[in-house]
């Protein structure tokens, strides 16, 4: 017969997801990477990066987040940012930082089992065009035009990976772009354009995940919604702090605390 558990128990801990967003790594910063990342030891379940992982995305400086994050026995997650192709060396970078156990996901979805939890997240680096009453249309020249159909490309990868995670307990968009303008609050208004793109916002509207991070946007925002969707704007000068934690389960508004002041 089932008995009661006893009175000074402890209920189960919730899962910890630890996410930020820019932290630039090169081998200028690197000690202060390496003890921001040690601090999640113990800390964390799991830990989401949006973006902007390196400078000028240089192998060399990815492996400075792959030796940061190399001795934390969590999964990892990441999704690259505009900082991460500037030197158009996309496909070194994912080999780097898969030596320190960070999958890169580009316009993928991948799931994980953390405490229980079945969390599934979809990774796209979201793109640029603007937002409703200033966006950038398809039409014109081809080079803007094409802009268009890369965001167009971005937003298509990442109805995929939401449908593909449908199922799972914790359902978590990871982007670089903001999807909304809601998180781009202190941005001058007119680089809302460059900073994201509403499109982004129709799959997040459509399959509804639990939460959406993002970085890019230094002067933003720390939060806003999308239809009742929370998106987090966890870029490290946002939140003022090496990562944000948030808790599951947490319905609609995961619980927040901070972990860690940053240094550098």
């Amino acid at each position: 017969m089932p008995t009661d558990p006893a009175p000074d128990s402890e209920p189960p801990r919730r899962l910890r997801v630890a996410a930020a967003g820019d932290v630039h790594c090169s081998p200028v910063n690197r000690d202060a990477m390496l003890a921001a990342f040690a601090g999640l030891d113990g800390r964390a379940d799991l830990l989401l990066l949006a973006g902007d992982l390196t400078t000028h995305g240089e192998p060399e400086q990815a492996a400075v987040l792959a030796e940061a994050c190399a001795p934390l026995e969590i999964p990892i997650f990441a999704v690259l940012g505009n900082h991460d192709h500037h030197c158009r060396r996309g496909g070194e970078l994912g080999v780097v930082l898969a030596e320190g156990g960070i999958a890169l996901l580009e316009r993928e979805s991948a799931t994980c089992r953390v405490r229980g939890v079945e969390v599934g997240i979809a990774g796209a680096k979201g793109f640029v065009g603007g937002f409703e009453g200033s966006f950038l249309p398809d039409f014109g020249e081809p080079l803007l035009r094409e802009v268009y159909a890369e965001c167009g490309r971005e937003v298509e990868a990442l109805e995929r990976g939401l449908a593909a995670i449908s199922s799972c307990d914790l359902r978590i968009a990871l982007l670089h772009y903001a999807p909304t303008p809601a998180t781009l609050q202190g941005e001058p208004p007119g680089i809302f354009a460059f900073l994201g793109s509403g499109r982004l916002a129709e799959p997040i509207a459509h399959h509804r995940p639990d939460l959406v991070l993002h970085g890019h946007a230094h002067a933003g925002t720390g939060e806003g919604t999308i239809e009742g969707v929370p998106v987090f704007n966890v870029s490290v000068p946002v939140i003022q702090r090496d990562f944000w934690l948030f808790e599951h389960p947490g319905a609609h508004r995961p619980e927040r605390d901070s972990l860690g002041v940053r240094t550098a």
